[in-house]
């Protein structure tokens, strides 16, 4: 397993290189085990040495993993579905390897409120190093530029205004924006050119957290979505003079997910055996569906216009408490989420509606102990 910092605590430089290093090696072995498994008598082995498969499961619900540096999006969706030998799963937001921090990632009938929580908020605690400008924007990548200037607070914190608020924001070279049908880091890796175009983000809030030493600035960013925080690195560094990159990076918050509502990989590991074992339950380490629906209005239905939304039939709205506002809410039926809909002319149209059958979150869900 790759040793990764406490929790709430940003790597150092020597930090990363280890990480880096033991990732490496990880990537390696794994490498030889997959050539290992090519070989048609390895595979015969395999199937028969292997333990029994376990049956998916309907799973519902949020897991905010405090996602472990050197590990992709991708794998840590993999790990979490395996654990919970879910059906379903999906993350609402990338975060890449060089990265920490929360990643919600969703289970079951929570995939179809993903775009909820990625339309939402982030915050992101991290660590420039000046001097160097990578092709990457991170420390993963290879040097274009260097400079011996070395920026002063007083300067840094001048210039913050500028990168606040609506801005124009050109992505990275190796992101994954897709152009003419292929991602930009594909392009990017076979020595394409990659140009893109600026784009509108906003930056909410950006200031400097402290300055370590000459090389290595702290900051905390919060942003909306399609802000690339590898390039606030790079474009500071280059109005500065002196050039800089994403040493190390932590997500502290995704829309309604903070750092309290984060589970590390290990401690999620060990509430699965327990629960494997007749100790505690799955259920402990959900969030409800609804949690990504925050910002929504709720919006409680009578049984028989449950069913109709329940069969995709609008609802007419009538009386005095039917709501005199239109846009999407969220249904409930006897406190238990039944669907989004839009509201208008007087009609409670279904769109998303949800299955909750199977296993959810249990009020007693935040003892992790």
């Amino acid at each position: 397993m790759i040793a990764t910092p406490a929790k709430g605590v940003i790597p150092t430089q020597s930090d990363m290189e280890l990480l880096a290093s033991e990732k490496n090696n990880l990537s390696g072995a794994q490498g030889d085990k997959a050539k290992d498994s090519s070989d048609p008598r390895a595979g015969n082995m395999q199937r028969h040495n292997s333990q029994p498969r376990r049956d998916k499961r309907d799973i519902h619900g949020w897991i905010v993993l405090d996602k472990p540096v050197g590990m992709t999006s991708t794998q840590a969706v993999a790990v979490v579905k395996r654990l919970f030998s879910a059906k379903r799963a999906g993350h609402a937001g990338t975060l890449d390897p060089l990265a920490s921090g929360g990643l919600p990632i969703a289970l079951g009938e929570a995939t179809k409120t993903v775009p909820f929580v990625m339309d939402g908020r982030k915050r992101y605690r991290f660590i420039v190093r000046w001097g160097e400008e990578r092709d990457t924007d991170d420390t993963e990548g290879r040097v274009v530029k260097t400079s011996d200037i070395r920026p002063r607070a007083d300067a840094i914190r001048a210039l913050l205004p500028q990168f606040t608020g609506l801005i124009e924001q050109t992505p990275p070279r190796y992101s994954a924006i897709k152009v003419q049908g292929e991602r930009a880091y594909d392009l990017a890796r076979d020595g394409e050119i990659v140009e893109l175009a600026p784009r509108p983000v906003e930056i909410h809030k950006l200031t400097l957290v402290e300055q370590i030493d000459r090389n290595l600035s702290v900051f905390d960013a919060e942003c909306g979505k399609g802000t690339y925080v590898r390039a606030l690195a790079r474009d500071i560094g280059r109005i500065l003079g002196c050039f800089g990159h994403i040493c190390a990076l932590r997500r502290t918050l995704v829309g309604p997910f903070g750092e309290n509502d984060m589970i590390p990989l290990e401690q999620l590991e060990a509430l699965c055996n327990r629960a494997a074992s007749g100790e505690g339950s799955l259920a402990d380490a959900l969030l409800p569906v609804e949690t990504a629906l925050d910002d929504i209005p709720a919006l409680a239905v009578s049984r028989a216009d449950a069913a109709r939304l329940h069969r995709g039939q609008a609802v007419l709205l009538r009386g005095r408490d039917a709501p005199n506002s239109s846009g999407t809410v969220y249904v409930t039926v006897a406190g238990r989420l039944l669907a989004l809909a839009e509201i208008g002319n007087g009609e409670l149209i279904p769109k998303r509606v949800f299955n909750l059958t199977g296993l959810t979150a249990s009020s007693g869900r935040n003892e992790r102990v």
